[in-house]
């Protein structure tokens, strides 16, 4: 045994019970006739001419419904006589290289014979303008080439600053467009003006380039596509901020407070781009976002599979386990914070031998008297919140609160001969 398990060894973990989370649970049935009807109306079809080469922009995010998304739009556009091609639109993600942003848009399901469309992956980017303060304006070469450009986005709440264009139809024009050159030059002066940078960036961009329009989907806290909508360039500035709000309001969350230890088996850029969500967490990369629990410690145990190393996140929880960093791929990691200039979570955070021992030490460390009191919560990633475990002294809590039922009774975490979860 070496000197780390000796430390945290006696800590004891408290008997921990599963509950039920209820969020409003609206959504889209009949996805694929919802869409076909904001496509094929007048005024989309007004904008798509018989031959033009049209660039289709999609993100590295597992949103619901992107591949149906994506080939219903290109089959549209196919319809209206036009030659659709992909480019992915994700700054510096899949290591910033074009094979790998290829690779990510394939793990999310987007190939060329299942949407009917090849993927152009370059990291080819031309200045079209900059900002007055000189911050340069890139766009991805080949979509600038293009007739025209359709982006294709679900619009939700940033994890690093606030404002009326956050994570949407806007960033993704300014910041995924842009490529690994464009993303640096709106993170380049850091998160507190990039409220600002967002929509200016996107604006001019808008204004210079042919984008016909875009299709906008915002997701429930069970991640279901709630709200849909397809907007013209000149709808965007309006259209956005209202859809922003939405999102908020849907935004799922952990229904506690105080959380002395919260662990999260798995992070991945397929979950956010801060690998796990700080609105749910309630820790942020930069001072310049708020919301949720207030948490002493924080534990991340795993990678997932679909984020293929890149650990980005890692650095914002306090403790995480060598298989994690055994896993990850330093390149892909640090690429985000060379890129965004926020490096915190691309840092490696306190690796212990396995899960066991990093839970002791995050109770260990999160300044209780009585160990066997801590208020411990256990979700498995922060898109699925629905059913979480949570530690006995919480009870009080999951009785009081109606949003929040209890499921099982009260049990001990069983661990391998390798100390790791077995469930």
């Amino acid at each position: 045994m070496g000197i780390l398990q000796e430390l945290v060894g006696d800590i004891p973990i408290p008997q921990v019970a599963k509950v039920k989370q209820y969020f409003d649970n609206q959504q889209i049935d009949d996805f694929t006739t919802a869409l076909s009807n904001r496509l094929y109306v007048k005024k989309i079809e007004n904008q798509v001419q018989p031959g033009m080469e049209i660039a289709v922009a999609v993100g590295s995010r597992g949103l619901d419904k992107l591949v149906e998304m994506t080939k219903l739009t290109i089959d549209f556009l196919k319809d209206q006589g036009a030659k659709p091609f992909i480019v992915p639109c994700m700054g510096s993600h899949g290591g910033a290289t074009g094979p790998g942003q290829k690779a990510v848009l394939e793990h999310l399901g987007i190939r060329e014979e299942v949407v009917g469309a090849e993927i152009r992956s370059s990291m080819e980017v031309v200045k079209i303008d900059e900002l007055e303060n000189g911050l340069p304006i890139y766009v991805d070469k080949l979509a600038s080439e293009a007739d025209g450009i359709v982006v294709i986005n679900r619009v939700k709440p940033h994890t690093a600053f606030r404002g009326p264009f956050e994570s949407g139809i806007m960033k993704m024009i300014s910041i995924g467009l842009g490529k690994q050159k464009g993303a640096e030059a709106c993170h380049q002066l850091g998160f507190k003006h990039m409220a600002e940078h967002v929509p200016a960036m996107g604006k001019i961009i808008l204004d210079k380039m042919p984008i016909l329009f875009a299709v906008a989907t915002v997701e429930n806290a069970f991640d279901k596509v709630a709200v849909l909508d397809v907007l013209l360039p000149e709808e965007i500035e309006d259209k956005e901020p209202v859809l922003q709000e939405q999102a908020k309001q849907s935004l799922p969350q952990i229904m506690f407070d105080k959380i002395d230890v919260l662990i999260i088996d798995e992070i991945g850029k397929n979950i956010s781009g801060d690998g796990m969500d700080p609105n749910i967490t309630g820790r942020y990369p930069t001072p310049y976002a708020y919301g949720g629990p207030d948490v002493t410690k924080m534990v991340v145990l795993d990678l997932t599979e679909e984020t293929e190393g890149n650990a980005n996140g890692v650095g914002t929880a306090d403790f995480t386990t060598q298989r994690l960093v055994d896993k990850m791929d330093r390149e892909a990691t640090y690429a985000n914070g060379l890129t965004s200039t926020v490096v915190g979570p691309t840092h490696i955070s306190t690796a212990m031998p396995n899960d066991k021992t990093a839970v002791q030490a995050a109770i260990k460390t999160c300044n209780i008297l009585h160990f066997e009191k801590a208020r411990v919560v256990r979700i498995k990633n922060t898109l699925e919140i629905g059913e979480i475990e949570v530690s006995e002294t919480m009870l009080d809590d999951v009785e009081q609160h109606q949003g929040i039922e209890k499921q099982t009774d009260f049990y001990t975490w069983e661990f391998d001969e390798k100390g790791n979860f077995i469930n």
